[in-house]
């Protein structure tokens, strides 16, 4: 016996909506580009690099590239990759909050802080690659940062590659990346003479 018409129909319906339910969120470009140019006018104005800037839009799902080291003069991403953010009161390490992390400036919270950051002095990290960059806040939500220790590193539980639906491991609010990621933003922080600006938006 052959199908009706109308399964037929409900049936490509279903599998049309499938497809577009599983479509993996990407990259924002426009509005990176305008993000971009706001810390480039900010980078200005307090006399950090003009060159290159971080930028981290926590609008995205943790397990797609949210990551972004942007080159202003070329006007594009430069390096990209996985970031996780901060577990908040769920155990740390796994992915709770993959889609709607919680955000808070707050010494003991364990979230991600929004807001500008300069990124300042290389440091031995117990993560990842054994290298980190300590983080000043520049603004009331996440002038904390410094107290709280949250630093810029890598871990070995974030994965090199895109991993949605599924989420990047959370820690306690570090911006933390993959070990390969943090290797070419560490040779690239390393030549720059002047301190770079870190923007993690939502």
């Amino acid at each position: 016996m052959k199908p009706k018409p109308i399964i037929l129909l409900a049936l490509a319906l279903l599998c049309f909506c499938s497809i577009a339910i599983a479509e993996t969120p990407h990259i924002n470009l426009a509005r990176t580009k305008e993000k971009a140019k706001q810390a480039l006018a900010f980078a200005k104005k307090r006399g950090y690099n003009t060159r290159y800037c971080i930028l981290i839009d926590m609008s995205l799902p943790s397990g797609v590239k949210r990551f972004m080291v942007w080159d202003q003069k070329g006007g594009k991403i430069q390096t990209s990759g996985l970031v996780s953010h901060g577990c908040g009161r769920s155990p740390w390490a796994g992915e709770w909050s993959k889609d709607t992390p919680a955000f808070s400036n707050a010494d003991g919270s364990h979230c991600t802080a929004l807001g500008k950051y300069r990124v300042d002095g290389r440091g031995y990290s117990a993560w990842g690659i054994n290298v980190k960059y300590f983080l000043t806040g520049l603004e009331s939500t996440n002038s904390n940062a410094y107290a709280r220790q949250i630093v810029f590193h890598s871990w070995e539980k974030v994965s090199e590659t895109e991993v949605y639906p599924n989420g990047t491991p959370e820690g306690w609010g570090c911006p933390a990346v993959s070990n390969q990621t943090m290797r070419t933003v560490d040779a690239l922080l390393k030549k720059q003479k002047k301190k770079m600006l870190m923007w993690v938006y939502n």
